[in-house]
């Protein structure tokens, strides 16, 4: 992609996202889930990776999606919709390996998650959240298997990249590439992203536009 269509997408994220966003809907199992319409990508990503905050730096809200200290807060699949003219809606998924739940309670949302990935026809990509100071965990891999299976397009997502020092950084993009190369579903491009300084939600909302283009021009 060129500097020009770039920096278009750039402004189209700004302006979509600079937009009204709200919360229309939580589903904490597959029966209660909204009708499908328009365009949907969801995050994913271990217990406390900062799922939240990115979605709230995302939509320049300070309280759209729910924060807590306490891992494992969010158990439902809880959805956002931005302006009409857009079609777009955010879909912030439980967090996952939290290992001081109740097991009854993680296994309710890995089947939960799982079977949203396997059926759901109104969803674009999935943005997979790892926290740049650790890196891929065992369970990411699982979701990572879940998303190939699904054949459902799926991109990775540094967190917290504030955190952690420019040539750490480099080395974690570069392990994780070399993870996604047996995962065929994966989008090559890694985005790194901090909510606290926005470094990367520019580049998160352009991904987001792109997709959307993609999606009409079918």
């Amino acid at each position: 992609m060129d500097t020009d269509d770039d920096a278009e997408l750039i402004e189209a994220g700004r302006k979509a996202f600079a937009g009204e966003w709200s919360f229309i809907w939580a589903a904490g199992s597959i029966e209660t889930l909204p009708p499908m319409a328009g365009v949907e990508v969801a995050f994913a990503g271990r217990s406390n990776v900062g799922k939240s905050s990115l979605i709230n730096a995302l939509t320049n809200r300070n309280a759209l999606a729910r924060t807590s200290h306490t891992p494992g807060r969010t158990q439902e699949l809880v959805f956002f919709e931005g302006p009409a003219q857009i079609g777009l809606r955010l879909v912030d998924m439980p967090g996952y390996g939290y290992a001081a739940a109740p097991k009854s309670k993680v296994a309710a949302w890995t089947a939960l998650i799982h079977s949203f990935l396997l059926g759901r026809t109104s969803l674009a990509r999935v943005y997979v959240l790892i926290d740049s100071r650790h890196g891929l965990k065992e369970v990411d891999g699982e979701i990572l298997k879940t998303l190939d299976r699904a054949a459902v397009s799926y991109q990775i997502v540094l967190t917290k990249v504030d955190q952690i020092k420019p040539p750490e950084l480099a080395a974690r993009i570069d392990e994780v590439k070399a993870a996604l190369a047996t995962h065929p579903a994966a989008f090559p491009e890694i985005l790194t992203t901090s909510s606290r300084t926005g470094d990367g939600m520019a580049e998160l909302r352009a991904a987001i536009m792109r997709l959307l283009k993609e999606r009409r021009q079918r």
